[in-house]
């Protein structure tokens, strides 16, 4: 009967195997992290074009270098080229708004005596003892507010001028890691899944969870977002606001957070028209806001997502803001995307963790993979008066 080679030594040339190849991978990491934004916002592009690369491959008949090479044309003119010219056009916005201001201030005190005409006397005359009257230093403020967003501004487009090699590097990186993420993604991702020091079933739910949550998050939010920013950029247009467009980028912005939305921009921008005398305009703005905007995200989510993420909206606010705060825009995914994740393992560490049929019950999934609460067939009611036998 052959000997068994002694387990200490395997255990060792294991132990060492994956020193190594925790040190490389850690390397690898550390190497490739100055590129992390561009590779991440590579792998979602590439995950939600997916259905277009599976087009362009029927156009093609099957070649996939071709196929991929159209899939990256049509993104590369239908969605980067018109972002980018947004975005040079909302900078330049931005600059002459703030000199605009800095050159022909808010007159607060002028606004605020136009409400404070209207208050009952009891409220002027609280206002009067509390000192809320004395707007001087808030004008003063405001003015070295103006000119401190200047110079930030300024600043950051001396720097994104400065840094043009380096975005530009980013940017066809990004582009080149889509070619090959969109024509190689289905074997990157099989490979993963098969090499992932987990069990197979475990691994493919957290896939699947991963999947969903990203489609989700882009198709739910930003969409919606892009969707409700040109909306009220549209009203901005129509009731003469100058910056329309900035605003309406802003809206789209805030459109992403979580309960907040994007009634802290067309809130505002309504009342200060109606404060500054222009009352239909302002009247315009608020109601397109409440009935227009803020509808738009409970009519295109439903269409769009079909389903929910399964996570609760106050995790995903403090996810989404932790996330921002953290890795800037990119957070937006990754705070939701962290969260699912988290739900999901502790999810499938309790039904691990279940032993009894009533545990089970308890705690298991309440939604499945892909954030939809998995479906029970309910048993007809039993007739009283049947008296056919069960099971017959």
């Amino acid at each position: 009967m052959p000997t068994e080679p002694p387990r200490p030594a395997l255990d060792l040339e294991q132990a060492s195997f994956l020193l190594i190849l925790a040190g490389v991978t850690a390397m690898l990491v550390i190497i490739a992290w100055p590129f992390a934004t561009s590779l991440l916002w590579a792998a979602l592009a590439a995950i939600m074009f997916q259905p277009l690369y599976r087009w362009s491959l029927k156009v093609t008949r099957g070649r996939r270098n071709t196929a991929a090479s159209l899939s990256l044309l049509i993104i590369f003119f239908a969605v980067l080229v018109p972002a980018l010219w947004i975005g040079s056009m909302v900078v330049e916005q931005a600059l002459a708004l703030v000199t605009m201001l800095q050159n022909q201030p808010i007159d607060l005190a002028a606004m605020f005596d136009s409400v404070y005409s209207m208050l009952p006397e009891a409220l002027r005359e609280a206002a009067d003892e509390r000192g809320w009257t004395n707007l001087a230093a808030v004008q003063e403020r405001l003015q070295a507010l103006l000119g401190e967003s200047a110079g930030i501004i300024a600043q950051q487009a001396v720097s994104i001028g400065g840094g043009a090699v380096s975005f530009v590097l980013s940017f066809a990186l990004a582009l080149y890691v889509i070619f090959f993420l969109l024509r190689d993604g289905s074997r990157i991702g099989e490979t993963i899944l098969h090499s992932a020091p987990v069990k197979r079933d475990i691994a493919d739910r957290l896939a699947d969870r991963f999947l969903g949550i990203v489609r989700a998050t882009i198709k739910g939010s930003v969409v919606v977002g892009i969707v409700q920013g040109t909306l009220a950029g549209i009203t901005y247009v129509i009731a003469g606001v100058p910056s329309a467009l900035l605003l309406g980028v802003i809206t789209a912005i805030f459109s992403l957070i979580p309960v907040v939305g994007t009634v802290v921009v067309w809130g505002p921008v309504g009342v200060w028209l109606l404060f500054d005398g222009n009352v239909w305009q302002g009247l315009l703005v608020l109601f397109s806001g409440f009935v227009i905007v803020s509808s738009a995200d409970n009519v295109l989510r439903p269409i769009l997502v079909g389903r929910d993420t399964g996570i609760p909206d106050w995790i995903v606010l403090i996810t989404t803001l932790g996330g921002i705060s953290l890795t800037g825009f990119s957070g937006i995914v990754l705070g939701p995307l962290v969260a699912g994740l988290f739900l999901a393992t502790w999810s499938i560490l309790q039904e691990q963790r279940a032993q009894t049929a009533e545990a089970k019950a308890r705690y298991g999934p309440r939604v499945g993979p892909d954030g939809k609460a998995p479906r029970t067939r309910r048993k007809k009611p039993r007739d009283p008066d049947d008296t056919t036998p069960i099971g017959i």
